[in-house]
Parts: structure tokens; sequence; C-alpha cells
């Protein structure tokens, strides 16, 4: 079973839906996971309610969105990968430190503890600025692998990343046999 996580860069959950039904469409038994945030947060990119309901929908499973039920994920229901897609430079952050505070948090400290494969799509506007140790420190740990990432709009938002989803699916490939698909920045 493959655990997906969804964290609050709201602009990107439709791509990451896309993804998500790929992986579906290819047989993975999916495990959703939303942080508290994204569960309850209704934004102008849609309702937190439709949004929950099509993650559903897609997997057959309900969402797992509190650090009590995301607790078991690692020591007691083991999920042979953890894709957090979207993730944001805050989570990110926080992974990276060892902050659990959570769902989805929880649920990748639990995860890497058992040293299982988690994939990170980042996208976050401080990449390249307040979080580029952390993505430092998330290259060097075992079994961290990343979507492959490009600069959005180098102009206007010039320490912004954001990963290229439709590479989720390949780089979840690579992440199984212990690998990081490469080029990384592309």
């Amino acid at each position: 079973m493959i655990g997906y996580a969804f964290c609050g860069s709201f602009c990107t959950h439709a791509q990451s839906l896309e993804e998500l039904k790929k992986l579906k469409n290819q047989g993975y038994d999916i495990l959703p996971i939303m942080s508290e945030n994204v569960y309850a947060t209704s934004t102008r990119f849609g309702s937190a309610d439709d949004f929950i309901k099509k993650v559903e929908q897609i997997t057959g499973r309900e969402v797992i969105h509190t650090i009590v039920d995301a607790e078991p994920l690692g020591p007691k229901i083991a999920l042979d990968a953890l894709i957090i897609a979207p993730c944001t430079g805050n989570t990110l952050a926080k992974i990276a430190r060892g902050i659990t505070d959570t769902a989805v948090t929880m649920t990748a400290k639990a995860h890497l503890r058992a040293d299982r494969p988690l994939v990170i799509a980042l996208c976050s506007n401080d990449a390249l600025s307040a979080n580029l140790q952390n993505i430092s420190i998330l290259l060097e740990r075992k079994c961290v692998y990343f979507v492959p990432m490009k600069q959005d709009d180098p102009t206007r938002k010039p320490h912004s990343l954001i990963s290229e989803f439709s590479l989720v699916s390949q780089t979840l490939s690579y992440a199984l046999d212990a690998k990081q698909l490469r080029p990384l920045f592309i």
C-alpha cells in the first residue's frame, strides 16, 4: 500500500489529483492522508469537502487527517512508500527538523523510522532561500527522494520551486528501487 499525502499548496492540488488517478490506474492500493489545513480549508481553488470527496472516490478509502489517526502508520500499518504531493516548504522544514504536528508530518516520521521510501513533490515559494538548507538536509537522508523540480517563475518568484507532477509515478518507481530520479532540477 502507498500513502499519498496532500499539503496546502492549494494551487497544485488539481495536478496532484491527476497523478493520484494515474497511480490508482497503475494498480496501486492507496491510502490518502491530508494535513489538517487541507482537510478543513476551502479556497478559491475549490471547497475542502469537494476535494475530500474526489480523493476518497479515487482511492476508495477515507482520508486520514489527524495525528491520532496517522500515528499507527509505520509501526502498525506498514506503507510500501509515502508520497507527499504537494509538500509545502513548511512541511518540508518540519520533516527536516523532526517536527511532528500534523497528520502528514506524523505519517512521514513514522514511515521514515522504518526506512521506507518517502517521495516529496515540493512546491515552495522559498525553496531557493529559507528552505534550501532543508532540501539539502533531506537530500542527504536515507530513503528520501524528490520529484524533479523547476523554477515556475524565475523573474517574479526567484526563490520558488515547483515539482514536475507528471514525474511522480516515475519518481516512485525509482524510489522503490532506492534510487533518485535525475536530473533533480529540470
